[in-house]
């Protein structure tokens, strides 16, 4: 079987990572685009078993949650005049819940936005975590009870609810209204109202829509595949919390987390792709030609 040099894959993969799009890196690694799609596919599922396995037992004070929008293949509303459209179509909320202290990516979850993913998300962040912390959320109403199932008392929980100004009517306008203030609601435990924020993890969300080219509002780079959505997210995620180091931090978020005590790099995750490769198949032994009509 074919391999592609090392060199040459984490090339594809760095530029997945850095927001290029699938066709733009065919033609700079001068490589296929079916290469290019079979390599994110790996990557994705090696990213979603790293974060699996060394994403445990964190040890945090304040996580902050929200979602973030997206489609595949198209929107919801133009999804049954869609031809050919593909299971997964529509809109597609990305659910994260993000260290404010080490910036680590603890969570996230791929679904749309009702009270099933708000819980499949939850679950996760509770098995992930070592300690009590305190929660934010934004006002989505899901959240209460997914909340309420995954850490039921033990947690110190509030909503931060934004309040908007009238909604201007205007042709074309898809921005929201203006944000003319918040307020701050105690949903469990004993928050400390001074740290009730989303701002961390909302800014999270601005990478993550400015560097993945599949987030890029109004262009044709949306995910046709919602396989692929998932592959190409948890691909940055993994190189986002092991393998870059963050700004303010000057330390990667895992190693600011405890998570491990070294920088990694891409050629980890292409490590991870190989392991997870299945054996190939042996051959049986040889025989001449006509030997098999002979017996």
């Amino acid at each position: 079987m074919n391999k592609l040099p090392l060199a040459k894959r984490t090339q594809i993969l760095a530029m997945l990572c850095e927001g290029s799009s699938m066709r733009s890196i065919s033609r700079v690694a001068d490589v296929s685009i079916n290469t290019v799609s079979k390599l994110l596919v790996e990557a994705g599922e090696a990213s979603l078993a790293l974060h699996d396995e060394h994403v445990r037992n964190v040890k945090a004070s304040r996580i902050q949650c929200d979602e973030i929008w997206s489609f595949c293949y198209a929107k919801e509303k133009n999804v049954a005049t869609a031809k050919g459209a593909p299971e997964g179509a529509g809109d597609v909320w990305s659910w994260t819940a993000l260290d404010a202290d080490t910036k680590l990516m603890v969570s996230y979850f791929v679904g749309d936005r009702s009270s099933e993913s708000a819980i499949i998300l939850m679950d996760d962040l509770r098995s992930r975590l070592s300690n009590r912390v305190q929660l934010t959320t934004d006002g989505h109403r899901a959240y209460v009870e997914a909340v309420e199932g995954a850490f039921g008392c033990d947690v110190d929980y509030a909503q931060l609810v934004k309040l908007y100004g009238p909604t201007i009517a205007a042709p074309g306008r898809y921005s929201p209204a203006d944000c003319i203030g918040a307020k701050k609601i105690r949903r469990e435990g004993n928050p400390d109202f001074a740290h009730v924020s989303t701002s961390h993890v909302e800014r999270m969300n601005l990478s993550i829509r400015m560097q993945n080219r599949r987030f890029t509002r109004l262009t044709n780079a949306f995910s046709k595949k919602l396989d692929n959505h998932i592959h190409a997210l948890a691909l940055y995620f993994a190189f986002y919390n092991f393998c870059r180091i963050h700004k303010t931090l000057r330390m990667s978020p895992a190693m600011a987390a405890g998570i491990t005590d070294r920088l990694w790099s891409l050629e980890d995750i292409v490590a991870k792709i190989d392991e997870m490769a299945p054996a190939p198949a042996k051959r049986g032994p040889y025989k001449k030609r006509g030997e098999e009509n002979s017996n």
